[in-house]
């Protein structure tokens, strides 16, 4: 559906009963979410994992305003939730309640609930921002913040010899921006390294979804979903996101290196809290 500048859609929730019977076609219609960077247009798909709404807003020529949509049911469209906007593009501002915030490539900022007014630009139409855009329901009113790259908390893991050598950009911990449930951070693989979580978990106390973008045009990720002992798995190319249900798996191998950005709701935001599975269990 449409709104001004806002396109959207609803994505309802997937058993996984239901999961396990459905072919390519199925499983991308439910899962999938392709066309997240429109110029000049904010696209948002409200999901009924957790409230999770996922989207993207590519500014162009002008400030683009976040404004509430049918689903929300609000005035404003943080009158009950709150936002956060990774830019995975050229550099850009947010504006929050008068108040502009400079965001370059890979920099966040955190919108808590309440806020009225909330915009976003690019710095230059040749090379616009894109803002990739998570919110979720909130109970709390938290202070707005920006989060450059640089003051990420960084975790290094994997080895080349099991080609999943990566380095863990934490956005949001336990030790610094306070949210309701958000959790977001953004993973970078090293040359030569494909695989992502793995070994994988799941994590049925929260949903989560997953970015996968800086892949060259003709390369793909197969990102892997599904209970454990039944995978599933759906081709993903850049700057495209996928949904991720508290019981399933959500672990990728691509055909080169690449980077991607993972978001989690639910009941906690502790980013240990995962079961993990074992690869000999995995069918």
């Amino acid at each position: 559906m449409k709104t001004s500048h806002i396109d959207y859609t609803c994505r309802y929730a997937i058993d996984p009963a239901t999961a396990a019977t459905m072919g390519t076609d199925e499983l991308r219609h439910n899962f999938h979410i392709a066309g997240l960077f429109e110029p000049g247009r904010i696209t948002l798909t409200y999901t009924h994992y957790d409230r999770m709404i996922v989207g993207g807003a590519m500014p162009v020529d002008a400030p683009l305003v976040l404004e509430a949509i049918k689903p929300t049911g609000t005035k404003n469209f943080l009158d009950r939730r709150e936002l956060i906007a990774v830019n995975i593009g050229g550099a850009g501002a947010v504006t929050v309640d008068g108040q502009t915030h400079q965001i370059g490539n890979r920099d966040m900022i955190y919108i808590g609930m309440g806020a009225e007014a909330v915009s976003f630009a690019s710095t230059s139409h040749s090379t616009p921002a894109k803002f990739y855009l998570l919110s979720a329901p909130a109970h709390h009113a938290y202070p707005t913040k920006r989060i450059a790259i640089a003051d990420a908390k960084r975790i290094d893991l994997g080895s080349q010899q099991t080609s999943n050598e990566r380095s863990i950009f934490q956005f949001i911990h336990s030790e610094g921006v306070k949210t309701c449930q958000l959790v977001v951070g953004m993973t970078q693989l090293a040359a030569g390294s494909v695989w992502n979580t793995m070994p994988c978990h799941v994590h049925d106390r929260r949903m989560e979804a997953y970015l996968y973008f800086d892949l060259a045009e003709q390369a793909r990720v197969f990102h892997f979903m599904g209970e454990p002992d039944e995978t599933r798995h759906v081709v993903m190319k850049s700057e495209e996101a996928v949904l991720s249900p508290g019981w399933s798996i959500h672990s990728g191998a691509g055909t080169s290196n690449y980077a991607f950005i993972w978001a989690m709701a639910g009941d906690n935001v502790d980013y240990t809290d995962v079961d993990a599975v074992a690869i000999e269990d995995l069918r």
